[in-house]
């Protein structure tokens, strides 16, 4: 998970501005890159956590790693998890290229931190269709079909847990998209803050319910350390963008003196 959500965190935050040509907006100025710092910060926590997990497993004995995954496989799950982290990436592409509809949401009179909306019920419309084919081809494939209309099957529940998981997973992207319009020109590193918070809080409840008893002291001292740096990272993209947004004050400034002193005219004119 920490590899898929490491790749994942890094490309879909610095592909999609180097794709629309903003690459320079990176590094434009000096919160842009103290940001840009905490992004990579992240990925260090991400790998520490990822390293814990590793090191969690070398504690186990080869019958206990089966056990635990009846495939196990070490390199199988290497090369999914590298390819799942670069094309879950995607899934900001989407969020970050739905401009037009955003417009069209705030120009219908959908209020500002509500407009990405409409982009993640396209974005997620996309995802859900591929699970859906997925879902059903493996059913063909293990004949299990018959189990959704199957006689004391918790079909019921299973619907309403599956529900639950779907709008709780569904909830970070619209927390996402709500906190945008606020970011600005750093929206994009919002899908970073995304993925280093869901190694966190995961990484959390694993404390909490005993997933990491009686590992070794490495293991707790990585996982700690991983916890910790990410914790640091959500720091220095918070100062990161307060130093940008200190940046703007004087054009803000500026622009609020020329507005007054047109406002002022104006009256002036009426009077």
């Amino acid at each position: 998970m920490a590899i898929g959500c490491g790749l994942c965190s890094a490309t879909g935050t610095l592909i999609p501005p180097i794709v629309t040509g903003e690459a320079a907006d990176l590094v434009k100025d000096t919160g842009a890159v103290v940001v840009l710092l905490g992004v990579v910060v992240s990925l260090v926590g991400i790998a520490l956590v990822g390293l814990a997990g590793k090191s969690k497993e070398a504690e186990l004995s080869d019958e206990q790693k089966r056990q635990a995954v009846a495939e196990f496989d070490f390199k199988k799950g290497m090369l999914v998890a590298l390819f799942s982290g670069i094309a879950s990436a995607g899934m900001n592409f989407g969020l970050q290229s739905g401009d037009v509809l955003q417009e069209a949401a705030v120009r219908g009179g959908t209020l500002s931190k509500w407009q990405g909306i409409p982009v993640l019920v396209v974005v997620l419309l996309g995802g859900f269709m591929v699970n859906v084919v997925w879902c059903l081809q493996q059913n063909m494939k293990n004949k299990t079909l018959g189990d959704y209309t199957k006689s004391g099957a918790p079909v019921v529940s299973n619907i309403f847990f599956a529900g639950l998981a779907g709008v709780i997973w569904a909830m970070q992207f619209v927390c996402q998209k709500m906190g945008e319009p606020a970011m600005g020109d750093l929206a994009y590193v919002g899908f970073a803050i995304v993925m280093g918070s869901a190694i966190f809080f995961s990484s959390l409840v694993g404390v909490l319910l005993g997933e990491w008893k009686g590992v070794g002291a490495r293991t707790k001292t990585l996982l700690g350390l991983g916890i910790v740096t990410l914790l640091v990272s959500f720091s220095v993209m918070s100062y990161g963008y307060k130093l940008t947004e200190q940046a703007k004050l004087p054009e803000v400034q500026a622009e609020r003196a020329v507005q007054d002193a047109l406002n002022a005219v104006q009256r002036m004119q009426n009077s």
